[in-house]
């Protein structure tokens, strides 16, 4: 991900106390912890999902189960990405009909993202409800799509880039925001 960094959001301890702040508010917000699943979004919304789960099952003393999505078929920009699409596994060893299912996101900007990991959550069965945690909203929303849980509102220039790094893929946890080179 090319750019010059501008400003670090995050650090290490900033995105663990944001997650388990995160992690409160779902188990308040659904009553506990009954019926509930988090679904994290390929790539970074894995790693997020597994942390919020691990979180929760330490506050409450029961685990949940995670799976993760990959959105690739569902995009409604496939054709701008690529002639042949490389698919990488969705695994979700669980029905997702009659839960509450927490999608899992690093950083949420136009909403096609989101919007596409409901029509593939919708396509594996009938969920009792569909919430979003984006660890950062940056705005510039392109569809009628919030999250219901957000890490942090950086406001953003279209052009600047978001990245977020999680020590499982990068090797290391934070946040930058970059402009273009």
């Amino acid at each position: 991900m090319g750019g010059t960094k501008k400003a670090q959001i995050m650090d290490a301890a900033a995105m663990e106390r944001t997650l388990l702040r995160i992690a409160h508010q779902i188990v308040e917000k659904n009553h506990g912890t009954h019926g509930l699943c988090l679904v994290g979004i390929k790539t970074r919304g894995v790693p997020l999902a597994q942390r919020l789960a691990q979180k929760i099952a330490q506050m409450e003393g029961s685990a949940i189960p995670v799976g993760q999505l990959d959105i690739t078929l569902y995009r409604d920009d496939l054709t701008t990405i690529s002639d042949m699409p490389v698919v990488s596994d969705t695994r979700i060893p669980f029905p997702v009909a009659q839960r509450t299912v927490v999608l899992v996101d690093d950083v949420i900007f136009t909403g096609r993202t989101t919007r596409s990991a409901m029509d593939a959550v919708i396509a594996l069965g009938r969920p009792t409800s569909i919430q979003l945690f984006a660890l950062i909203d940056r705005g510039h929303a392109e569809l009628p799509i919030k999250a219901n849980y957000v890490g942090k509102h950086v406001p953003t220039a279209r052009s600047e880039i978001v990245s977020v790094k999680v020590a499982e893929i990068d090797g290391e946890d934070n946040v930058t925001i970059l402009g273009r080179v």
